[in-house]
């Protein structure tokens, strides 16, 4: 009978209290540079008389991360322990910086289109370490961790984009284009440091896996309120998305400083969204989901007005 020694224990219980800053390190990792490319980048755009038209197609960038479903089945089943999984997260990421890098020695205003191709690859380069991130943190976390695991992906998204919209708009009022740009690749590589460190001893066994097929994504849709709710979330998400890609180059055009759009934006519209995401937990279970979504409809619509 195999005995745990007392090293042995301290051993697994440092690891198991690594696994969280792990997944906060990866998830800011994704987030920092998209919400920079998203978001800041427009702002510069319009700052360079560039048409409102050029710059809302930019946002065309994203959709990686909309279509990354279709070869999510391919992470997944090609990710069956945890060095593979690790494969992926780290090639990703320094495929990701590496990308940023290769960006920061273009300009914007003579090599546009070549750099819209190299974002639309960082894209397709954060969506897939995002689908092993994911992947991995379903391996590591027990089931009473689950909750945990979401806060802190709800976290590093927030803090990403705290970063990535307002520190790092402000840091090119200071650095500008090409220095931020090498900052920003060094972070990425630098955010993967903490999966060489932790090393889980417990993950899910490979014969309890099921390989995925490319039509189990459509069992989605045979759920008749899922196709009923879709209609809702796509309407729901992407009026406030459209307005809040414009409201930067808005801001420009009305004659506020980079250093201002992101304190503003950045900063102070960051950290209130943070605020409120946290509290529109507290609303829903007060007031019940039906009534919360026609609430926040409401908000929204008046927001945009």
């Amino acid at each position: 009978m195999c005995r745990i020694t007392g090293n042995q224990r301290i051993y697994s219980v440092k690891q198991s209290n690594l696994k969280f800053p792990t997944l906060f390190s990866l998830y800011i990792a994704q987030s920092i540079p998209m919400s920079f490319f998203s978001t800041v980048v427009p702002v510069i755009m319009r700052q360079e008389n560039y048409s409102l038209e050029s710059i809302g197609l930019l946002q065309l960038i994203k959709l990686p991360w909309i279509i990354k479903f279709l070869w999510a089945p391919l992470v997944d089943n090609n990710a069956s322990g945890r060095r593979q999984l690790r494969r992926w997260i780290i090639w990703s990421e320094l495929f990701y910086a590496l990308v940023i890098l290769t960006i920061s020695f273009f300009s914007l205003q003579t090599d546009f289109t070549l750099i819209v191709i190299l974002m639309l690859l960082a894209f397709i380069a954060s969506a897939t370490q995002d689908i092993a991130t994911d992947i991995f943190a379903i391996r590591v976390l027990s089931v009473s961790e689950k909750a945990i695991g979401n806060g802190i992906q709800s976290s590093g998204s927030f803090i990403g984009s705290l970063f990535g919209t307002g520190v790092l708009l402000l840091a090119y009022h200071y650095l500008g284009w090409q220095w931020l740009l090498w900052i920003l690749a060094c972070f990425v590589i630098f955010a993967i440091v903490p999966l060489f460190v932790y090393k889980p001893d417990v993950e899910l066994p490979i014969e309890q896996k099921r390989r995925i097929k490319p039509w189990d994504m459509f069992v989605f849709f045979k759920e008749k309120n899922n196709l009923r709710r879709l209609p809702v979330l796509v309407l729901y998400y992407s009026g406030i998305i459209g307005i809040l890609a414009m409201l930067k180059p808005y801001m420009v055009d009305l004659g506020y400083s980079v250093k201002d759009i992101g304190f503003m934006s950045g900063i102070v519209g960051t950290s209130v969204a943070a605020l409120m995401s946290f509290s529109g937990g507290f609303i829903i279970r007060w007031m019940g989901r039906k009534l919360s979504i026609y609430l926040f409809a409401i908000l929204n619509v008046v927001t945009g007005m």
